[in-house]
């Protein structure tokens, strides 16, 4: 399959290399001009449990550089620049182009379908771990998964390769109705950790040197919860607890990406995590004062900072 991947971090060279590997034709689309460099040069070097491999077999450039269009394009930027992206790499977007969303937050499906008709967009999560320790070379250690399904919640054929070829490069994916429940667990164990942490300037681990630390994440899964259930979504409470908890006890020295962002003077998703569950709160009548709150602090850090 032609595939190009949009946003060519940690997770987006992971997925690129793994699917190169398995004989598809990957370019790597991002604005990373170190990264990308060395990847034209020296190929992209990706450690896993399998061992440190060097990918030769893919491309990378500027997405204003692309000029195929291809069948899938896989999107792991930043919510905030999806659509300049998109726009960015417009010729690779043909008529039968697929698009998929594994991006945080909410709206992706929305953002996608100006693209593209509802039926060739996809949205998943995926719970693979990635890291990019330095230019054109990336690693993941231990297993992950992929959930996906089409926005429109339809089973297409192009659903299907898109599930296969991902299965072929060993990502461990599979084409799941309930997506929806686990983009909105992954929003509210986002919504608690990203933002607490990108005000406080703690890590996860010290998020718990006071009991408030836990106590505020808590409150705040459980509002995000009840916002899914109040738009009809089974999102399950009891296991995005469970997922913060070993969070807590067991990443104490992680930096959430939205911390990572306020110390690098970047802008954060913080519209289209917490900013997204007050409103779409709102609408559903439901009050989550704690997550607009710390909605509000975030951006007043990031505004302070930039």
């Amino acid at each position: 399959m032609k595939i190009a991947i949009l946003g060519a971090g940690a997770m987006g060279s992971f997925f690129g290399g793994r699917l190169a590997q398995a004989g598809n034709a990957v370019t790597l689309l991002d604005i990373d001009e170190a990264h990308i460099d060395h990847i034209r040069r020296d190929g992209l070097r990706l450690s896993t449990d399998a061992g440190e491999q060097v990918v030769r077999n893919l491309f990378a450039q500027r997405p204003e550089e692309a000029t195929e269009s291809v069948e899938l394009i896989i999107v792991f930027t930043k919510t905030m620049h999806t659509e300049a992206a998109l726009t960015a790499a417009s010729a690779v977007l043909g008529p039968e182009t697929v698009l998929l969303s594994l991006q945080n937050g909410l709206g992706n499906a929305e953002r996608l379908s100006r693209f593209a008709t509802p039926e060739r967009v996809m949205i998943g999560v995926t719970t693979w771990p990635a890291d990019k320790s330095e230019p054109g070379r990336v690693s993941s250690h231990g297993n992950g998964a992929i959930r996906l399904m089409t926005a429109n919640g339809h089973r297409t054929s192009a659903l299907d390769r898109t599930v296969a070829v991902l299965n072929e490069a060993n990502l461990a994916c599979r084409a799941d109705a309930d997506v929806w429940a686990a983009v909105w667990e992954k929003v509210a164990f986002n919504a608690a950790l990203n933002s607490l942490c990108a005000v406080t300037q703690c890590t996860v681990g010290e998020l718990t040197h006071t009991p408030d630390g836990e106590s505020l994440a808590l409150k705040i899964v459980a509002e995000v919860t009840a916002v899914a259930h109040a738009r009809g979504i089974a999102a399950d409470q009891a296991h995005v607890e469970s997922n913060v908890r070993d969070a807590l006890a067991h990443h104490g020295s992680h930096r959430p990406s939205m911390l990572q962002d306020v110390l690098a003077k970047r802008r954060t998703e913080i519209e289209a995590i917490n900013g997204a569950v007050v409103e779409a709160a709102a609408s559903a009548g439901v009050d989550v004062p704690y997550t607009a709150a710390l909605a509000g602090l975030v951006r007043l850090v990031e505004t302070r900072t930039r």
